[in-house]
């Protein structure tokens, strides 16, 4: 992927896909607005669960060995992973064991971060997406461009022609007179689903939280594709994210009032599935749950930014960002968009991982506003604004023009002397610019309308002020220390 502001630019360019961003965010801003607004306590919800996923954090290993006895006296298999490749392995491990070459997924943002799909494609073995918005992506060969809904930046009637195109390929073909009505696009997923539910002997979920205390994990979601997947096949293999553990089963009390009023504007989820091991006779009769790192550690050890582990994926700092209701997901390169984005995958890869990561943490207004709608209250302009001095820092020294300016400008203000003259080569160049430069404004001051070489970029969306004609000193000279004719007399 570009860097940031290049993706944004072709993204900006894409009229189709802005009126669609700006109809879903606002759809969902303002269903989230009316439930949060119910609830009095919400301020205190919030500040309840940072604490607890703070404190979660601050003592991570001991959770997650309790967490892993847990599983394990429940007859779960636990897998450690340091980074992408080892969880892909582990997971393809499994389903060759078995002799499989297709699974099902609920949707997982953990499994989309390591390349699941592709890895697992690359062993001939056909991971099914079932979450209509990840089915979406999946048969139009595309990339989920927002975190609770993933093909956001499609409309009906591209979805129409997405499965009209793609779903016999897949398996079970679309109507021929499938129209692009929501309803008959959900009933044409739900028949091409089915089969695959019926038939899997495989799934792999991810998990919104693992409880330490007793070993269970949970899924949320609102379609009840999940519940497919945690219930029908025989083995069950769940990626879950180190951060994602919670102490104790009470703590859920807090989430399940917060993410799905920040996620999906609900007062709760229509689908909640927790699952504690394996029971004899009821539901999968192997299970696997793989512990992910990934750069999770990397993220705790940065005193700022590791806060962005409280994150529950409820996409909120998405549906309020006007950058991201401008350029979309896809931009940011990454499976994790928008401000959370922005600071999540700096602190999971190195701020100076490559170009694109690195541009990152300045694709953001600081405006405010994710902090304000996060329910576990991370400060993303905080961590924004640590993560661009990391970037800056990852270069000294550097060539970059910018910073040699800095160093210039440095030089220039270490000398009483070296500053003199440059003022007065300044209050020159203001003289002429008095004169040749063009107004800003009528009455307004005289502005230069692009600086040369390295400037350009500045100065293409700014207008840069003609510099004075008389400098400080020279005013402070000519008027005394700042005193009248009339102070003096």
């Amino acid at each position: 992927m570009p860097a940031f502001p290049a993706a944004a630019r072709t993204a900006l360019a894409d009229t189709q896909l802005r009126s669609n961003l700006a109809h879903a965010t606002s759809t969902i801003r303002a269903k989230r607005e009316a439930v949060v607004g119910e609830v009095e306590q919400w301020e205190e919800l919030r500040l309840s669960g940072a604490a607890i996923k703070d404190r979660a954090l601050l003592d991570l290993e001991d959770h997650l060995v309790r967490l892993e006895a847990a599983l394990q006296d429940r007859g779960v298999t636990v897998h450690w992973a340091r980074d992408a490749d080892e969880a892909c392995a582990i997971v393809g491990d499994v389903a060759q064991a078995h002799g499989l070459d297709e699974l099902v997924k609920v949707k997982s943002m953990a499994t989309q971060e390591i390349d699941l799909n592709e890895a697992l494609a690359a062993r001939g073995i056909a991971a099914w997406e079932t979450d209509l918005a990840e089915l979406i992506v999946q048969l139009g060969d595309d990339l989920p461009s927002h975190i609770l809904v993933p093909a956001i930046h499609r409309n009906r009637a591209e979805i129409r022609a997405i499965f009209r195109r793609a779903m016999a390929a897949a398996g079970r073909p679309a109507p021929d007179d499938l129209s692009d009505e929501p309803a008959e696009l959900a009933a044409a997923a739900r028949l091409h689903l089915r089969e695959k539910f019926l038939r899997a002997r495989m799934a792999v979920s991810g998990a919104n939280f693992a409880v330490a205390e007793t070993g269970t994990l949970v899924v949320v979601e609102s379609e009840g594709n999940g519940r497919m997947c945690l219930t029908l096949p025989e083995v069950l293999v769940s990626v879950v994210g180190i951060e994602k553990v919670v102490p104790t089963w009470e703590d859920l009390e807090v989430f399940l009032q917060t993410l799905p009023r920040s996620s999906t504007g609900e007062r709760m989820n229509p689908y909640t599935s927790t699952w504690t091991g394996v029971t004899p006779g009821d539901g999968p009769q192997e299970m696997h749950v793989v512990l992910l790192d990934n750069g999770r550690t990397r993220a705790l050890a940065d005193e700022v930014g590791r806060q962005a582990l409280r994150c529950i994926r409820c996409s909120a700092c998405l549906n309020v960002c006007p950058v991201y209701e401008r350029t979309g997901g896809h931009a940011y390169g990454s499976v994790y968009p928008g401000p959370i984005g922005a600071i999540l995958n700096p602190l999971l890869r190195g701020p100076d991982a490559d170009e694109q990561t690195e541009s990152l943490p300045y694709a953001s207004s600081l405006c405010g506003a994710c902090f304000e709608a996060c329910p576990v209250r991370i400060d993303i302009p905080t961590v924004l604004v640590d993560l661009r001095a990391q970037v800056v820092d990852a270069h000294r020294p550097s060539r970059k023009p910018e910073a040699l300016a800095m160093r210039a400008t440095s030089w220039l203000f270490s000398s009483a002397e070296r500053l003199r003259r440059a003022e007065g080569a300044s209050g020159l160049a203001g003289r002429v610019m008095e004169r040749f430069g063009r107004r800003s404004a009528p009455g307004g001051r005289r502005t230069l309308s692009r600086l040369p070489g390295p400037g350009v970029g500045w100065s293409r969306a700014r207008d840069l002020p003609a510099p004075p004609v008389e400098s400080f000193r020279a005013w402070w000279r000519r008027t005394d220390g700042g005193r009248s004719e009339g102070d003096r007399s």
